[in-house]
């Protein structure tokens, strides 16, 4: 497809939000030896790309500028490169795109081929877009940083997920019901049933009292604590922890940070571990 054109969204410097974003003409990427060419069918946006334009990672990234954001997307397959053996032009796939490179406000972009997996046809290019971050941090944040057996063959675990109607909490309470779990959940009073459908066995109004302090309303105490909003002291947690409970923290502050390395030079029974979810991690089994 070399010399077409195709359209994208990319911005040109730090800052401005939305405004600054451009809608642009520009050349379809060629795939270099490991990469395949993608038709673009969906993307989806998350917390990172808004933190990459507001330079919370400068310099790192993005590498340069013009940068087009999104970095998780769907779409077809229409070029391989000359090392690239594992896809064929026209598979459905669903894929990550660098976060150096950026691409996935645009018509076609290039994937790395070892960060590609089939979708499944009985998934949607709009269902399967948000699985990268989301529902993959989910799995980890299950499976390897508190043992949940998916299968449920595991012991019962008593669970927390605060903010459980956003895009990780609302997979964690679904994987975790799977895991036979018990799930407390926290989020806003106008999700309430939404959360309570997906299987939560208690759902707490976040700024009602017992939200505000955590507090199972069946007096449970929680083997693990799955935090997925806003910062929260850990005073808040710990009191609400079995003897040997933890905090997963999927957006760590630097506080939660320093209180996970105390927790670890103190030999704390109970403790905070924050999570920093990888695409490539062989135990999940998710992706790649």
């Amino acid at each position: 497809m070399a010399g077409k054109l195709m359209r994208a969204v990319w911005y040109e410097g730090y800052g401005g939000g939305a405004a600054k974003l451009k809608h642009v003409e520009i050349p379809i990427p060629k795939p270099s030896k490991d990469e395949v060419l993608i038709k673009f069918e969906a993307v989806s946006l998350n917390p990172i790309d808004c933190k990459i334009q507001e330079g919370m990672a400068r310099p790192i990234l993005p590498r340069k500028f013009p940068h087009i954001p999104g970095y998780d997307v769907t779409g077809e397959i229409v070029e391989t490169g000359s090392g690239a053996k594992k896809f064929k032009a026209g598979d459905k796939v669903v894929a990550i795109i660098s976060h150096t490179g950026g691409g996935g406000l645009a018509e076609y972009g290039v994937a790395k081929e070892n960060m590609i997996v089939v979708r499944p046809p009985e998934v949607s290019p709009a269902q399967a877009a948000p699985l990268h971050v989301t529902a993959l941090t989910a799995h980890q944040a299950l499976t390897q940083a508190i043992g949940l057996k998916l299968d449920g063959s595991g012991s019962q675990k008593n669970l927390l997920i605060t903010a459980a109607s956003g895009g990780v909490g609302h997979y964690a309470v679904q994987l975790a019901k799977l895991g036979n779990a018990h799930v407390t959940a926290t989020c806003g009073a106008r999700n309430i049933d939404l959360v309570k459908s997906l299987g939560a066995d208690e759902v707490l109004d976040y700024k009602s009292p017992d939200g505000v302090a955590l507090k199972s309303p069946s007096g449970k105490k929680y083997d693990a604590i799955l935090h997925c909003g806003p910062a929260i002291p850990f005073s808040v947690f710990e009191p609400n922890l079995s003897a040997k409970g933890k905090v997963i923290d999927i957006t760590p502050s630097p506080k939660a940070i320093f209180t996970f390395v105390l927790k670890k030079i103190t030999w704390s029974s109970k403790t905070l571990e924050p999570l920093f979810s990888s695409p490539q991690s062989r135990e999940s089994g998710v992706c790649c």
